[in-house]
């Protein structure tokens, strides 16, 4: 768990980002109510050097309106907007919270995720010296091999980390799941991060975490049905989404500019008959080739007749 200093800096955050803008006052009452507090009350002193301690480790400045003397974030949207330090920030701020509440442990659920963590550290360390890694992968299917990997960004998809890099046996950028992985080191050999390869526009055409080079993006359009619509508004499918029309409660049509690969048909086939596939003929053929394909295997069970 995190030292109680990091508490302290997470539940002052927290604490300004869900009331907006607080007097001192109004944050040493906050705090003499909390569950972190040790009895003393929250020198001003110290606050301050909370305040510096924050704008060191999450980037984010508290600033205070001369006119009210109110304190507030300065940028919230920002750190709301940078999903780095937004995760860094969650994972501390739910640590605190399960911790203050040590009898709400068997009351608050997490999804699993896949192993592999432990090697996100040598992932970083990789890269950040721009060092080759020798790594021992063994895929579901097909045997245990060696691979030497230029580190280039890391991503978490479906409860699972990835490393995305070029590999030095073909030459080709491919991603590789740290679950999958049975040994890694830190070569001496150095490498050279391309100036022209940025992590965010690799995965700009695609859902998911595999991107194939051949394919160039089209748009895609989605009706989704009902309350559904609703789903779709507050946790898009891919950041190109836009809405383009809607119908009252009935339905809505949203565009995309995305690559046709298995894993974005996966995700529409995911979310049942609320979705619809309007553009393109060639992605809306081949949800329903599939659609076609889960009932003739429960047909086939007997299971529908």
């Amino acid at each position: 768990m995190a030292s109680n200093t990091v508490k302290r800096y997470v539940w002052l955050l927290n604490t300004l980002m869900q009331r907006k803008s607080l007097t001192f006052k109004e944050i040493c009452d906050l705090w003499d109510r909390s569950s972190l507090t040790d009895g003393k009350p929250l020198a001003l002193r110290t606050f301050h050097q909370h305040r510096e301690a924050i704008a060191e480790l999450f980037g984010v400045e508290i600033v205070c309106d001369q006119n009210t003397y109110k304190y507030s974030i300065a940028s919230p949207e920002e750190l709301k907007n940078d999903a780095a330090r937004q995760w860094l920030f969650n994972s501390f701020a739910i640590a605190n919270t399960i911790e203050a509440g040590r009898n709400m442990k068997e009351r608050i659920l997490f999804e699993e995720i896949a192993g592999g963590a432990e090697y996100a550290q040598v992932v970083i360390d990789a890269m950040q010296q721009n060092r080759v890694l020798l790594v021992d992968y063994k895929p579901f299917k097909g045997e245990k091999f060696e691979l030497y990997l230029q580190p280039y960004a890391m991503r978490v998809y479906n409860q699972r980390w990835y490393v995305v890099g070029r590999f030095k046996e073909s030459g080709t950028i491919r991603n590789i799941a740290l679950d999958r992985i049975q040994r890694m080191e830190i070569t001496d050999e150095e490498f050279s991060l391309p100036e022209d390869f940025d992590a965010r526009d690799y995965y700009s055409h695609t859902v998911g975490i595999f991107v194939n080079d051949s394919l160039k993006p089209q748009r895609v359009v989605l009706r989704t049905f009902g309350v559904s619509t609703e789903y779709m508004r507050s946790l898009p499918l891919h950041p190109s989404q836009r809405e383009i029309a809607t119908n009252g409660e009935e339905y809505s049509d949203f565009e995309y500019l995305l690559n046709l690969t298995p894993e974005l048909t996966g995700k529409i086939l995911s979310k049942g008959d609320w979705v619809e596939v309007l553009e393109p003929k060639e992605l809306r053929e081949e949800v329903k080739k599939y659609a076609h394909s889960i009932a003739d295997l429960y047909k086939k069970r007997g299971f529908w007749r």
